[in-house]
């Protein structure tokens, strides 16, 4: 019987990892090896090999709503899109709120988690730790959450760089990145067009001499701004969106491309990817276009060699009296704690069942928590596997076998290698909505549409037509939070509050009339987008008729 945890990380998904566990009854323990909750969150002047780092200018891509935890919604004034100083403040929130702090024992590192002799049946594992001040201790858990993320060991691929080591500058990954103090009056090469690269090249622009942005495939870039100034994660990230790209997929990928080179043309700017849309996650960058066409970034090719202070670029352009070179480059991800062989590399993956559980344990008391990315926020991806996780502890889900598992893991990995443009450093992308619906399936939490439509439709046109946000998965079974509804309903009112600094006059005439537009527009848009929809439930539900079933001891809300 599963009673005390370990968790390894006290950044987001370790903070609600340990949360799902005190819902479930278990006691858990947080080592953190920092003298401070926040993970990669929280930024650091002088940050230690192994742990995660930001620099100084950064800004969540995801906005406050789509990347809150499930059953705490942000605080109205905070912006939508928040500096990282902000996101640390909701997570301390957060934790305070849900008192989790005394379960955090700071300035612990974990060295070793090693099976117990008769893990084949206790399940337990040893787990030894380092204090700061060098003391040890090795204490027996009954389960293991390991939280702690995928970006912590640098990824320096200095051969692809032939001449790198002769350089008369200075290069630097974008994890000692802090910010763009010493780069006045400076040529600077950024290599690598994700969102660090990205970001860097921008917050450098503005006082260097001149800032080069090499990228070997290009990148779709989107902005945090959205239709009508709205957040952009908001726009186009219901439900019923995600079944129109799942009907229509070269429709929709066509219409969003378009879309994105209607605010710049991406050949015209050097970013052209060949990867359609949806196939890699996006470069978000509110100014990047905006330095792309005052000169102060300037798009170039793969580098071919370096020579001296000297940079030599695949079309044979050169760019002479470099200073400095920023390699973002991404991450490895390693686990130096766990036992060699526990969690078996697949192609561009973990072996990981749902992204969570190690096929091959005699008793499945190992969970990691968090190590994924997709086309959205984490944290509710985390919270989902931490809820799920708990609950398999506790012996209330029960796995498939090893074989089940293996084979699951094997159709997951085919269909991340033909849906998505694979990268090593990106092995774990999975669709946001649907990986969501699934954990929530076997949990008992995903929202019931058909019977959310037919007894509170207020509630159930939000949930199918308007963003999908966390609380949709606390309406209901393990976990149900009476705000949730609640949560849903003033969503929108959240995401207007930052803005209301300054309340803009607006003729009457002119708002009755707008409104009344609007009103009916978006009736006769949900009459037959709702047509459409329940068509595609009815013909799920002939095909799959125990889709729609509520699970045993439990009634539809």
């Amino acid at each position: 019987m599963v009673r005390t945890v370990a968790v390894i990380g006290a950044g987001p998904s370790g903070l609600t990892s340990i949360k799902s566990c005190l819902e479930e009854g278990l006691e858990p323990t947080c080592f953190e090896s920092s003298e401070d909750i926040g993970g990669l969150w929280r930024f650091k002047e002088h940050p230690d090999p192994g742990r995660a780092n930001i620099y100084q200018s950064v800004i969540i891509n995801s906005s406050k709503e789509m990347m809150s935890y499930s059953d705490f919604p942000p605080p109205a004034h905070l912006p939508n899109n928040m500096h990282h100083s902000q996101l640390l403040i909701y997570l301390r929130l957060y934790a305070e709120t849900f008192d989790l702090f005394k379960h955090i024992v700071f300035q612990t590192t974990v060295v070793s988690v090693r099976q117990r002799p008769d893990f084949p049946v206790s399940g337990q594992w040893e787990v030894e730790t380092e204090r700061t001040e060098g003391q040890r201790e090795t204490q027996v858990f009954d389960a293991v959450m390991v939280c702690t993320g995928h970006f912590t060991q640098p990824h320096l691929p200095l051969n692809d760089f032939p001449g790198i080591e002769e350089f008369e500058g200075r290069y630097l990954h974008s994890w000692e990145y802090r910010s763009a103090e010493g780069l006045q009056g400076k040529r600077v090469v950024v290599v690598g067009i994700g969102n660090s690269g990205g970001d860097i090249a921008v917050d450098a622009s503005r006082v260097a001499e001149q800032v080069y942005l090499s990228t070997r495939k290009g990148a779709w870039v989107v902005s945090r701004v959205g239709a009508g100034g709205l957040p952009g994660d908001l726009v186009g990230a219901s439900r019923l969106d995600k079944l129109l790209q799942k009907l229509f997929p070269s429709w929709i990928t066509r219409m969003m491309e378009n879309n994105l080179n209607q605010s710049f043309d991406h050949r015209l700017y050097g970013l052209q990817p060949k990867h359609g849309f949806f196939a890699q996650i996006p470069v978000v960058n509110d100014d990047l276009p905006g330095r792309i066409i005052s000169g102060r970034v300037l798009i170039k090719p793969n580098i071919r060699e370096i020579r001296g202070s000297s940079v030599a670029f695949e079309d044979g352009s050169v760019v002479d009296k470099v200073d400095v070179v920023v390699f973002a480059t991404g991450y490895n991800y390693d686990f130096p704690f766990l036992p060699s062989g526990l969690l078996a590399n697949s192609n561009h993956r973990l072996s990981l069942y749902r992204h969570v559980f190690p096929p091959g344990l005699a008793r499945p008391s190992l969970a990691v928590v968090g190590f994924i990315c997709n086309l959205g926020a984490i944290n509710p991806l985390a919270e989902m596997q931490a809820r799920w996780a708990t609950r398999v502890f506790k012996g209330l889900l029960t796995l498939p076998s090893e074989e089940a598992m293996l084979q699951d893991i094997k159709r997951d990995t085919s269909t991340l290698q033909n849906r998505f443009a694979c990268l090593e450093r990106h092995p774990l992308q999975v669709d946001h909505i649907p990986y969501l619906d699934s954990m929530a399936e076997e949990l008992g939490v995903r929202p019931n549409l058909l019977g959310l439509l037919l007894r509170e439709p207020g509630v159930g046109l939000r949930v199918l037509l308007g963003p999908c946000t966390p609380y949709q998965y606390r309406l209901r079974g393990p976990g149900q939070w009476d705000g949730a509804r609640q949560a849903i309903l003033t969503q929108w009112e959240r995401v207007a509050q930052p803005f209301r600094t300054r309340i803009a006059a607006q003729p009457e005439s002119k708002t009755r009339a707008s409104c009344s537009l609007r009103l009916t527009l978006t009736l006769s848009g949900a009459v037959l987008l709702l047509t459409l929809y329940t068509r595609h439930s009815l013909s799920s539900l002939l095909s799959h008729p125990t889709e729609f079933a509520a699970p045993k001891n439990q009634s539809y809300v």
